[in-house]
């Protein structure tokens, strides 16, 4: 059965390395890994030195791993092109510009963003029974948490779409041919037809989430980053999404006992600090800490991915850690 990973943070902290490095430990087990950016930001090609696009493609020297970069651009275009299609095939054609004139705004409108990469999201989802393991790089978390919010929020706003479109249709068809007719008429909606179309595939990625889903959130040891992490582990536990463990990153590392000077003693220093916020997150943050992963000088690829995946103590099955 396949499972699917998520690694999510704040912006710049890491998850790209992270969910790169899993997806090679992934394929060091023998699991056939598909690696799945949803960051505009994408890094994913930076990290394996190797161009991505929106259809999975084998990432070179590696038997298993495969990778993909979804653009959010290329789908918000491509579900308001859907919408488009599916309401001009209902309406009269006297009304199409003006269909076309509030498609056009709502491009612009918050969560058309959110809505059309859910759609390709699903997909990727529906679409995984070629893969042992699905690994989610996800946009930073207000993004990524809208994107999880989904489910919840359109399945009941598409509830109550069909219940007001199924009581129209009701009234003016009982009026118009009589109640038998209304009946079929009701049945035959298209526009009911795909609001159940929609409900259907929110209730899939709902019950996917919550059974076939493990969330890790990646953190740096800096203050905005762990109040961040804080505030998102309250925030799918709304969702009744919990998180699976925690991954520091870009720990800076001690110096060693003979090095002296100012760059020296400022090293201590922020080690001191850091260990300080290390020890928070073990004893404050109701999730495991499963990962400490110092910093590289240079930009990690390559072997020192695998030095990367070596310190994520993150197991090939979702959820348990060593």
């Amino acid at each position: 059965m396949t499972e699917f990973v998520f690694f999510g943070g704040k912006g710049g902290v890491g998850k790209t390395t992270v969910s790169s490095a899993y997806g090679l430990t992934c394929d060091t087990a023998g699991l056939e890994t598909l690696v799945v950016s949803t960051d505009p930001a994408h890094s994913t090609s930076d990290v394996f030195d190797q161009q991505f696009d929106d259809d999975p493609t084998r990432v070179e020297g590696y038997d298993s791993l495969w990778a993909m970069e979804i653009d959010p651009d290329e789908e918000v275009e491509a579900h308001m092109m859907e919408i488009r299609r599916r309401m001009s095939d209902q309406v009269s054609p006297a009304i199409v510009n003006e269909i076309d004139r509030q498609i056009e705004l709502a491009h612009q409108t918050p969560g058309a963003y959110e809505a059309a990469l859910f759609d390709r999201f699903i997909q990727v989802m529906r679409d995984a029974d070629r893969w042992d393991r699905v690994v989610f790089d996800t946009s930073p978390t207000g993004g990524t948490l809208r994107l999880l919010s989904l489910p919840e929020f359109l399945d009941e706003w598409i509830d109550r779409l069909i219940q007001k479109r199924s009581k129209s249709i009701d009234l003016f068809e009982k009026a118009a041919i009589g109640e038998k007719e209304a009946r079929r008429k009701l049945e035959e909606d298209p526009i009911i037809g795909h609001l159940q179309q929609r409900k259907e595939k929110f209730e899939f990625a709902a019950r996917t989430l919550r059974e076939q889903a493990a969330f890790y959130l990646v953190l740096n040891p800096d203050e905005l980053s762990i109040r961040e992490t804080e505030r998102t582990i309250d925030q799918l536990a709304e969702h009744g999404l919990s998180v699976d463990g925690l991954v520091l990153n870009r720990v800076s590392p001690e110096p060693d006992a003979h090095e002296d000077g100012p760059g020296a003693q400022y090293l201590r220093d922020r080690v001191a600090t850091e260990r300080e916020r290390i020890d928070h997150v073990r004893e404050e943050i109701d999730a495991p800490l499963v990962a400490v992963i110092e910093t590289r000088v240079e930009e990690v690829k390559g072997s020192l991915l695998a030095d990367v995946a070596d310190e994520l103590d993150v197991q090939v099955a979702p959820g348990a850690t060593t």
